[in-house]
């Protein structure tokens, strides 16, 4: 059985790591705490891999900040980014903004697991990575992008390109790594019932720089996942909704990630939470082509006994 998760939030990591002592035999003055940190998190808790990307890699975006409400809460609040203005509106916003160099990133992480990465254990690249879709509305701000579909595609297709730009040199100096098994790009491209703009306009200006990622990482010798939030079966033949249907639909085409809904998890209890791990793994199992994890990613606001517990049926899981 294998887990695995885009990510897990900082506040769940920091729980599990007091829930089982993970940090006893670490230093935090040792430069490559939080890199051994990560290392004892991922194998406590079952998964054969760390996700790792460039360094120092920073896109500056405007955020709005919320009080946390969650059971684990994050002290600073919940940062949301402002749909109505960004940081690109105009094209003299375009020509001023900080782009970042991916050619000027360091690679000190990438570097100290491809040589400290117990041999178990792998690296997928991911992480500030392949956010297409999702910097399109988060530079321009969802609202300006809506409008500049229609009143500044050039504008919209300049920070198109720019992005599809740093996303290939990034993703060329981290199939540099040998130990990089995995390319995972992270795009949110719809919403509950349908895609954030139209089919057409996501063809031309993201999942033109997506195949062309996807082809790097073929050529590489590396498969490419792609995580979207959203239901997006109008720009590809996958229905992403539940996991199940969608195994029986396209089993025979594609690997399934995750699926085990978050909102179920933050409320049910152990038992229906278990019944639905065995449940799934019983129904996608078969052939292959599926890894156990949530629905979206590992939320501060997921209660860790339940997170805990998808995990432990999994464990005990036997096909």
């Amino acid at each position: 059985m294998y887990f695995i998760e885009l990510f897990l939030d900082i506040e769940i990591k920091n729980a599990v790591c007091d829930r089982f002592n993970l940090l006893e035999n670490l230093e935090s003055s040792d430069q490559h705490y939080n890199l051994k940190k990560e290392i004892n998190i991922q194998r406590c808790l079952g998964y054969d891999y760390v996700r790792c990307s460039l360094d120092d890699f920073n896109m500056p975006l405007e955020k709005l900040i919320a009080e946390d409400t969650s059971g684990i809460r994050r002290e600073e609040g919940r940062a949301f980014i402002d749909e109505q203005n960004g940081p690109i509106v105009t094209w003299g916003d375009f020509e001023k903004y900080p782009w970042p160099d991916p050619d000027k990133c360091p690679t000190t992480s990438l570097e100290w697991y491809e040589k400290n990465l117990p041999e178990d254990m792998c690296i997928i690249g991911s992480g500030g990575f392949a956010h297409i879709a999702e910097h399109l509305s988060w530079l321009m701000g969802y609202e300006t992008l809506c409008y500049a579909l229609f009143e500044n595609r050039d504008l919209v297709k300049a920070i198109s390109d720019r992005l599809i730009e740093i996303y290939k040199k990034m993703l060329s100096r981290i199939l540099e790594f040998e130990r990089v098994k995995i390319i995972w790009g992270a795009d949110d491209m719809g919403f509950k019932t349908g895609p954030l703009i139209s089919p057409d306009d996501l063809r031309e200006f993201v999942l033109s720089g997506h195949k062309s990622l996807a082809e790097m990482s073929h050529k590489a010798g590396r498969p490419y996942l792609l995580h979207s939030c959203g239901k997006l079966d109008l720009i590809m033949e996958d229905l992403i909704e539940d996991v199940i249907t969608a195994v029986n639909k396209y089993g025979d085409r594609v690997a399934h990630l995750g699926g085990i809904d978050m909102d179920f998890i933050c409320r049910s209890d152990e038992k229906h939470i278990r019944e639905r791990v065995r449940n799934t793994l019983e129904s996608c199992f078969e052939g292959g082509g599926y890894c156990l994890g949530t629905g979206n990613s590992v939320a501060n606001y997921i209660p860790l006994d339940n997170y805990l517990t998808m995990l432990d049926e999994g464990r005990k899981f036997i096909y």
